[in-house]
């Protein structure tokens, strides 16, 4: 570890690095249980692959953003650690696969070096907060959302409030009242606005909350109308602390916030988000409005000789891939990457041969492909002759044919039935059998390996998930087959009905069988979803049901998209967030931890910080001692009530004005000083007396063991 102290600058990350590194020496020690590894190690982005012995990692791109010089630090990541392969996200991360966890804390250091980071990339966490990759050349953006959703990232990463959550929290910026990053279908979700006030010009937000994907989808609440600049990001420190008070902690399925909004009502939610303001450590955050300069390219580079091989598929390109940026004289140019996946050596390729045309400025887009910015007119040849020689340069970016998949089956625990090889086979058809359709942009296709839609299928026109079904007592790949999702616009979506279920070797004829069907039957201009609405969810059933007749099913339908062996469902356990952790001892060491941190915090002038550190004390000392004797705990507002009925009442342990007036204080002063170290001070009492209460029941029941 001697060399991360050395060589990394930032003392933040050498501290995370080192702890990491220590972690997993005492969990191959065995001196940490598997179950707080998992949690530890997936808020350092380092995710269990479906291979046994090897570790995906998340790389965080906060809005997709990346410099010439960070995509190259990644390709030369993986080319090291990992594979040769960069997958792109839908939440505009890179995740790299098969690693050796003994080498992530190395893999991070180096990654650090032009300032990347995996930290909170997955578990219970602020995941990556995304953002329109338009953002900030969008001609119809009211102002750039950019430096709002960075200063969200830096404001909640390594923050208290949100390192360990019931579940995990998705945050999305879009850059216009078309909705291109989804609020609707985020925890919280934001589109810019402007209002006229006393002849001034204001910044805002429309802010919806409670949206979410998954197995079950909601569509977001408006929070707000409009939400001033400097408010939104003390709101949503508010949601995030109700969020990890009364959020689910047993039961993960109904651990999102969504299903808290359901549980308690909206009226009830937005009661207990108000209440939390008084301890925020800042009532209003004022965003800086620029980020640093763009670096743009020059404008008369010495360009190598170069020639288009198509002529017809360029102006194709040009048709469906590239877009006037607000900028004047400035184009951007999308580059479809099929299914996210592009090689570290076609990455460099890229890297070097547009540097001198593109600003250092690249974005991965939430259908995974890539954006490039700051194109002059007259270098778009070139651009396109560097995409068409490395093999990126086909048309129809975000079109029915730009299909978008998770990895499913490849390296996903919860994989059902492949999405990736599926994938490629809809885009074949599209491409032999519907060329035209490379110019609808209406219709998406959105392909998940299992119900949780980390491939979006759930707000898809046409989605599939992954699946099974069952003939003559055997097992087949299955693929549930939805329609009707899309956005709206201004905060509205449309969740996708689920329609029917087919073996997924016919996911070719049901595709085959829509855009048949709506050609033949569609009005002029009739967009595909209307056409949906207009026939009916029976309908399209009834049109489908011949795919599902098993009686003429052949050997092949038992194999799955991309494998030689015949199916056979093998789900894993999900790493999507941490588990619930029950054991006493561990709880009583995190809350004797979470006390240090406290301490540090003070001593650092962080009030707000150790006051909620201590706050986790805590629940984490009254947790450990209520599942000591075998009472449950779903949330920390539960833990907090249960504690007094079950301990201070019954007179098992003594907490002046009760443990739940003590602990709420957190709520009833500002983060000053003093509260803050008065606050410490009883937490600390408190675990000095949870460990000594353990003791005295822990002895007698080791002397009769």
């Amino acid at each position: 570890m001697q060399s991360f102290r050395t060589e990394l600058e930032n003392p933040v990350v050498e501290k995370d690095i080192i702890e990491l590194d220590k972690k997993i020496l005492q969990f191959r020690e065995g001196k940490i249980p598997e179950e707080k590894f998992r949690s530890l190690r997936l808020a350092r982005g380092i995710y269990g692959q479906r291979q046994p012995g090897v570790q995906m990692i998340r790389i965080k791109l906060p809005y997709g953003k990346m410099t010439l010089q960070q995509w190259k630090r990644i390709s030369d990541v993986s080319d090291e650690y990992s594979t040769g392969n960069l997958h792109l996200t839908t939440r505009q991360d890179i995740q790299i696969h098969y690693v050796s966890l003994e080498k992530t804390p190395e893999l991070w250091a180096k990654l650090d070096k032009d300032d990347i980071t995996i930290r909170e990339a997955c578990g219970n966490t602020v995941r990556n907060i995304t953002a329109s990759d338009k953002a900030g050349i969008d001609p119809d953006e009211p102002f750039d959302v950019t430096p709002y959703a960075d200063a969200a990232f830096r404001y909640f990463l390594r923050n208290p409030i949100c390192q360990d959550m019931g579940r995990k929290f998705k945050i999305a910026f879009s850059s216009s009242d078309r909705d291109t990053a989804w609020a609707f279908m985020h925890d919280i979700g934001v589109i810019p606005k402007i209002r006229q006030v006393d002849g001034k010009t204001v910044r805002g937000f429309k802010v919806m909350v409670g949206g979410g994907l998954g197995a079950q989808p909601y569509l977001a609440h408006t929070a707000f109308e409009f939400l001033e600049e400097d408010q939104l990001i003390p709101y949503i420190e508010n949601v995030l602390r109700v969020f990890d008070r009364h959020g689910e902690r047993a039961s993960r399925h109904k651990a999102r916030l969504k299903f808290l909004i359901q549980k308690i009502g909206f009226e009830e939610f937005e009661r207990l988000v108000k209440e939390e303001h008084k301890a925020l450590k800042s009532k209003n955050f004022v965003v800086e409005r620029t980020e640093e300069p763009v670096v743009l390219p020059a404008p008369d580079p010495v360009l190598p000789a170069f020639s288009i091989k198509d002529p017809k598929k360029y102006e194709a390109w040009k048709t469906t891939n590239i877009f006037r940026q607000k900028q004047d004289s400035y184009y951007a140019a999308y580059v479809r990457v099929p299914l996210g996946n592009i090689s570290t050596a076609i990455s460099r390729q890229l890297i070097d041969a547009l540097r001198p045309v593109i600003a250092d400025d690249v974005r991965v887009t939430a259908n995974q492909g890539l954006l490039l910015k700051y194109i002059l007119p007259a270098h778009l040849p070139y651009v396109y002759s560097v995409l068409e020689t490395a093999g990126f340069a086909e048309a129809g970016f975000d079109s029915i044919a730009d299909i978008t998949a998770c990895p499913g089956t490849d390296t996903c625990n919860l994989g059902i039935s492949s999405s990736t090889g599926i994938a490629a086979r809809l885009e074949e058809v599209i491409h032999d059998e519907f060329p035209d359709l490379v110019y609808n942009k209406d219709i998406k296709i959105k392909i998940s390996g299992c119900m949780n839609s980390c491939g979006q299928h759930g707000i898809a026109s046409i989605g599939f998930h992954g699946s099974s079904l069952k003939s003559s007592g055997k097992t087949l790949p299955a693929l549930q087959v939805l329609l009707g999702g899309g956005i709206v616009g201004n905060g509205e979506g449309r969740v996708a009905d689920k329609v029917i279920k087919v073996p997924s070797k016919r996911g070719p004829d049901v595709l085959r069988t829509l855009l048949h069907d709506y050609e033949t039957n569609g009005q002029e201009s009739e967009l595909f979803n209307d056409y949906y609405d207009r026939q009916g969810e029976r309908y399209f059933y009834d049109l489908l049901k011949p795919l599902t007749d098993l009686a003429t099913l052949r050997d092949e339908d038992f194999v799955d998209w991309g494998q030689q062996e015949k199916f056979a469902t093998a789900i894993g356990v999900g790493e999507c967030a941490g588990v619930v952790i029950d054991l006493v001892a561990t709880l009583l060491f995190e809350a004797e931890e979470k006390l240090a941190w406290s301490e540090e915090a003070l001593a650092n002038a962080q009030y707000a910080d150790g006051i909620y550190h201590a706050y986790s004390a805590f629940v984490q000392g009254a947790k450990a001692l209520l599942l000591s004797e075998g009472v449950s705990c779903n949330t920390q507002h539960g833990i907090i009530n249960d504690f007094d009925k079950h301990f201070v009442a019954a007179g098992k342990l003594v907490v002046d004005g009760g443990f739940k007036a003590t602990v709420m204080q957190i709520n009833e002063h500002e983060p000053t000083e003093s509260f803050a170290k008065q606050y410490f001070r009883q937490a600390a009492a408190f675990y000095s007396q949870a460990q000594e209460y353990r003791q005295a029941v822990a002895a007698p029941a080791q002397e009769q063991a």
